[in-house]
């Protein structure tokens, strides 16, 4: 990979630490995130109207554009690369949003509440047993993965089974807030899932 002569400094320097962090220096990947995540962020929040998500996408599109980093061709700047993923990542977000919106109202009841999900209640064999325990570890492995507040939540609501006004209670936070909260870390634990479900193929 060779540098672009028509960089400026900073895309140079940018440059730079791309090819460090291509040979695993984790100071470069912190430099890089450290230049841009405030841009980033203000380019993400204009486009979702929305802190939280805006957060999120945020790390979402550094550990995209790292995960990506070898596919990065100095044709232009790393920083013009790295803004098109964090706006194709704000379009999948926004075009999922929509999807979600409509068909999340299947798994809810005529007030709005969650519908339980349908279990079948027969007796599991060994295999069936132990493949069930391996899930659930993978699963609590893909929750780890959450910020810590949608990790706390899934893990109070999910396995700890506690009603949304206990989980309110507990935490000290209205209602509302809770099931939003709830809402989003069920989305952002759906994506993770998706991906983890596509490198296993």
């Amino acid at each position: 990979m060779e540098i672009n002569l028509n960089f400026t400094e900073n895309a140079k320097n940018d440059f730079y630490l791309v090819v460090k962090a291509r040979q695993g220096d984790q100071k470069a990947y912190a430099d890089l995130m450290q230049r841009y995540k405030d841009s980033i962020y203000f380019m993400v929040l204009k486009m979702v109207n929305n802190k939280e998500d805006a957060m999120d996408l945020t790390v979402e599109t550094f550990a995209k554009a790292f995960e990506k980093l070898d596919k990065y061709q100095p044709d232009y700047a790393f920083s013009t690369w790295l803004f098109r993923v964090a706006t194709n990542n704000c379009i999948d977000f926004i075009r999922k949003k929509k999807l979600n919106t409509m068909s999340i109202h299947g798994m809810m009841d005529e007030d709005g509440e969650e519908k339980q999900l349908q279990i079948k209640a027969d007796v599991l064999n060994p295999e069936e047993t132990s493949i069930k325990k391996q899930q659930t570890q993978e699963l609590k492995l893909l929750i780890e993965s959450l910020p810590p507040r949608y990790r706390n939540l899934i893990t109070l609501r999910y396995f700890d089974e506690l009603s949304y006004e206990e989980i309110a209670q507990q935490l000290d936070l209205p209602l509302g807030t809770v099931k939003a909260q709830l809402f989003r870390a069920r989305y952002l634990l759906g994506n993770i899932i998706n991906r983890f479900n596509r490198d296993d193929i």
